[in-house]
């Protein structure tokens, strides 16, 4: 089937295209010919994604004429750390990649931060390319350049920006992707509706137990993923380095979502789930500043509500602000959070920590 959408992420000289199809994995050679050069190429993957589509990636690029060198990292968030960033440094070395070499990254989010960190920083800066296996990395984490690792104080705060020479997002993948995280990245295409688009976000209201049940054509699940790279690739376009402040608006629900990943250890939430919870602290935070209209906060929360989410046991609201204090987005003490005043409009404010409880006492009502 092919490239059955292409949509380029325009950055002047940094500009590059995320091809978006069925059965791109075996055409990766092709790809690599219109915007790789030097032969050595890094394939990092975690241990279940290698399992499944590393022998075909590798055998696209060796046909193509090109050196992969596997590198196989444990699954999980653990695994986005500087020490493991360190191994991948030797492997690198020990394989001889140079400046002219690539880096690779073949998994979910994680796989795409930590990969793309490295290719940002092993000899200053080498060529990457993304090639994501999760619904979250298709229409997230693969587009924009942003790369990082964590901290044992807070999620990404190590990190820096480094644009990919292209994304190929191969939806077959979908097949082999547990239900879990597929309901998880969901969630982002949700975001996706709620800060710039109330089409999508309508299309969701009427679609999602159908995509959440995996039962979808290859050519409508391009589809909503195009539509959802297309949101990212133009907010990016507009803001690639948060200058203006606009990029921030796909920080929503991210605030509290990282803070409740980073106090529960990064073990019981999905990206994906700890950004619904997020969100539905984002629409009470900002229905009380009167930003955000009652049944418009109810149309949100009632979408988001369609989704399986873990509790809050045993997290306090005094560890979900301290970890909220570290955040990237605090400035000068003050919390920056997005917020809606619609579907499909959404801005930035203060918020004080006061205001925070009454978010996280949304999330516990709304979880019941």
């Amino acid at each position: 089937m092919g490239i059955l959408h292409a949509v380029q992420v325009d950055l002047g000289p940094r500009s590059y295209p995320v091809y978006v199809g069925h059965g791109l994995l075996g055409d990766l050679g092709e790809l690599f010919g219109r915007h790789v050069t030097g032969r050595k190429v890094a394939v990092v993957s975690d241990e279940n994604v290698a399992e499944l589509y590393m022998e075909e990636v590798v055998s696209s690029l060796v046909e193509a004429g090109y050196e992969p060198v596997p590198v196989v990292v444990p699954p999980g968030e653990s695994s986005k750390s500087l020490q493991l960033a360190d191994i991948i440094y030797g492997r690198l070395i020990r394989a001889r990649l140079d400046r002219g070499s690539t880096v690779t990254s073949l998994g979910g989010g994680m796989v795409g931060d930590l990969a793309g960190f490295v290719a940002a920083t092993f000899m200053r800066g080498i060529s990457f390319v993304q090639i994501p296996t999760s619904f979250l990395a298709f229409v997230d984490a693969s587009v924009g350049g942003k790369v990082a690792v964590n901290h044992r104080l807070g999620k990404n705060l190590i990190g820096a920006f480094h644009q990919p020479r292209f994304v190929a997002i191969d939806v077959s993948v979908l097949a082999t992707l547990p239900g879990r995280e597929l309901r998880a990245g969901l969630v982002e295409a949700v975001k996706h509706g709620v800060i710039r688009d109330e089409g999508l976000f309508g299309f969701l209201e009427e679609n999602l137990e159908e995509l959440a049940s995996g039962r979808t054509s290859p050519e409508l699940w391009a589809e909503l993923v195009a539509w959802n790279v297309r949101i990212k690739a133009d907010v990016v376009s507009r803001d690639e380095r948060e200058e203006s402040g606009l990029r921030m608006i796909l920080n929503y629900g991210h605030t509290l979502g990282h803070a409740l990943e980073a106090v529960t250890g990064y073990s019981r939430f999905l990206h994906g789930e700890a950004v619904a919870l997020g969100m539905v602290a984002a629409g009470a935070i900002a229905e009380r500043k009167g930003l955000l209209p009652p049944e418009e906060r109810a149309r949100q929360d009632g979408l988001l509500s369609k989704f399986s989410l873990p509790g809050l046991e045993e997290v306090s609201d005094d560890e979900v602000l301290e970890r909220i204090r570290s955040d990237k987005k605090v400035r000068e003490g003050r919390v920056r959070f997005v917020l809606a005043r619609h579907i499909g409009k959404v801005e930035v404010r203060d918020v004080r920590e006061d205001e925070v409880k009454v978010g996280l006492e949304a999330v516990r009502e709304f979880l019941g």
